[in-house]
């Protein structure tokens, strides 16, 4: 009997600790979202294993994943594309993933952000080590973490306090524990960077709205890039020779087995794309690309309807821009031969 009510005791206490820490995040302004993480990602990498030559798949950075949006491009062309783009990530070990570990011969867009597509092909780098790490992840995956995954999302859902963010948007107990200031230790000299995106089950991605009704929210965001800005500023140049080495490598295993690539330059404005035009100017970086892929290819500053974008944060655009951007440039492409075997009612 005694054991019975010290059940129902600590299922009471448990229930009342989850409603109270779950309603002082919400007071916080925290909301449930899901967790863009290798999980998330590699579901979707596992759909090109079943890709025909229709498909179509979005590789890159950040950019790709904010700016190109599933819904107008599945209304354009009536394929809705697998995206596998990542945050600060090179699309090179991606590419080299699908070039050499399927055999996928449709249709691949590819996200140039410059600073990262040319950084390095050094696995130590970051934006090599990320997007590997999810390679790495979906090769090697077992049944228990494709279990864990599939049963998180209920509460990834439904608990705003089930969140992977980190930094300033972290309610993890490792997050907040980071966030104390104890003797001597080091504190992160980053500024503050939130997290900015609402991910979907499919990997569609759109800015929060704060983003562009909150100035200072944005600032805080564009002072993240240039503190990154300098960073690559002192450190070693960009890798031109062996990034594209290793990406026209790729494309020529690709394009022998029937596969077609787009290369797309996402917008970017502000101070970050005067940084760009100093560090990874067009000339030497994207026209070098576009003339030896030999491939269709789309730079956001070759169209009026596209040039004058603004991005609220200085390198993505707004949800609203976003779907604009994907309409218009699907039109250009359809326009320019770019994408075929559309599907039609």
């Amino acid at each position: 009997m005694k054991l019975k009510q010290s059940l129902i005791i600590a299922l009471a206490l448990f229930i009342v600790g989850i409603t109270a820490w779950e309603l002082f995040w919400r007071s916080e302004g925290f909301y449930p979202t899901l967790d863009d993480n290798e999980a998330l990602w590699a579901e979707q990498r596992f759909r090109v294993e079943k890709a025909s030559s229709n498909s179509i798949l979005l590789l890159g950075s950040s950019r790709v994943l904010f700016d190109m949006q599933l819904d107008e491009w599945e209304t354009e062309t009536g394929i809705r594309p697998i995206q596998l783009a990542f945050v600060g990530s090179s699309p090179l070990p991606i590419f080299h993933d699908v070039v050499n570990n399927t055999n996928f011969n449709g249709t691949i867009v590819v996200g140039v952000t410059p600073g990262l597509f040319f950084s390095s092909t050094s696995p130590d780098k970051d934006s090599w080590k990320s997007p590997q790490s999810k390679v790495d992840f979906y090769k090697k995956r077992t049944y228990a973490q494709m279990s864990n995954h599939i049963l998180s999302l209920p509460l990834q859902k439904n608990f705003a306090f089930i969140s992977e963010d980190q930094g300033v948007d972290g309610v993890k107990l490792k997050e907040l524990l980071g966030k104390i200031n104890v003797g001597d230790r080091v504190v992160d000299s980053m500024p503050l960077f939130h997290e900015f995106g609402e991910i979907e089950l499919d990997r569609n991605l759109t800015m929060k709205p704060i983003t562009v009704t909150d100035t200072a929210y944005a600032n805080s965001i564009i002072r993240v890039w240039q503190f990154f800005g300098k960073k690559a500023a002192s450190g070693p140049p960009p890798d031109k020779a062996s990034t594209m080495a290793f990406f026209l490598k790729d494309l020529e295993i690709f394009k022998a087995r029937g596969g077609h690539v787009i290369l797309v330059r996402c917008p970017s404005s502000g101070s970050l794309r005067a940084g760009e035009n100093m560090g990874v100017p067009r000339v030497k970086f994207w026209d070098d690309l576009v003339n030896e892929a030999k491939v269709k290819s789309y730079h956001f500053e070759d169209y009026n309807q596209l040039k004058d974008l603004i991005c609220p944060e200085e390198s993505h655009l707004s949800a609203k821009d976003a779907k604009y951007f994907t309409k218009e440039l699907v039109k250009i492409m359809k326009a320019d031969g770019a994408l075929t075997n559309l599907k039609t009612n």
